[in-house]
């Protein structure tokens, strides 16, 4: 009887707290911030980036050690109505990714391989809000972007020199979700998002036999952003 007691009183507790977050009425803060046709801001974040392969033949795959990379860039909002927005998001995108492979070698330096990506990345994104609840506003967020890959080696030494090479141009995918907060001066928005690659981003080696290519039958970026918004 006492741990159905207890249990019914975290209930009520549970109950009252959620009615007191989501139906009391509190001050608004930015009452008329979502009024505003076009708004802008910027954002600080952080990135990990990912490979996903495909093989031609099943051998050892190749292991990715990933690491966490920093995101920084500029919002521009354009409100459609009460629940959507088109968002463009152009950023700076710093990330590293090591490679590590397994074949017969005497060289060790030849299984292990640097990739870092500078990527200037342009997304265009539709946002679909809730009614605002008080001061705060959950989302979800997906669309297409493009990037410029400025780390990519596409025209430089390939393997055979201990240079990796990647794509210039990149097509993604994202989708993701975040909480719109409205503080007292500036609307705070946490968000995560998923983005995954559309084509393959390997430049292969210029020996078609390359340890390093040869099996590999696409290669594929995908990652995760966790970005803070200050509008």
């Amino acid at each position: 009887m006492k741990r159905t007691g207890i249990i019914i009183l975290f209930l009520l507790i549970c109950n009252s707290a959620s009615a007191q977050l989501f139906t009391k009425e509190r001050v608004k803060n930015q009452e008329n911030f979502d009024k505003d046709r076009l708004t802008w801001g910027y954002f600080l974040g952080f990135n990990s980036y990912d490979f996903k392969f495909q093989y031609h033949e099943d051998l050892k795959d190749v292991t990715v050690k990933t690491s966490l990379g920093f995101n920084v860039g500029l919002v521009g909002d354009l409100r459609l109505n009460d629940y959507f927005n088109l968002r463009f998001e152009p950023g700076l995108y710093i990330s590293k990714r090591n490679l590590e492979y397994d074949f017969p070698t005497t060289n060790p330096s030849d299984l292990f391989r640097e990739v870092n990506s500078t990527y200037i990345h342009f997304p265009f994104l539709l946002k679909a809000s809730t009614k605002r609840i008080n001061n705060f506003k959950p989302f979800i967020v997906g669309g297409l972007s493009t990037a410029l890959n400025l780390s990519s080696n596409q025209d430089g030494d390939d393997n055979r020199a201990g240079k990796f090479r990647t794509k210039k141009s990149m097509l993604f995918y994202e989708v993701g979700f975040g909480i719109d907060f409205y503080l007292e001066w500036f609307k705070f928005t946490p968000s995560i998002r998923g983005v995954f690659a559309i084509n393959d981003e390997l430049i292969r080696d210029r020996d078609p036999n390359s340890p390093w290519t040869d099996n590999i039958a696409s290669m594929e970026t995908r990652g995760v952003f966790i970005n803070f918004t200050f509008q």
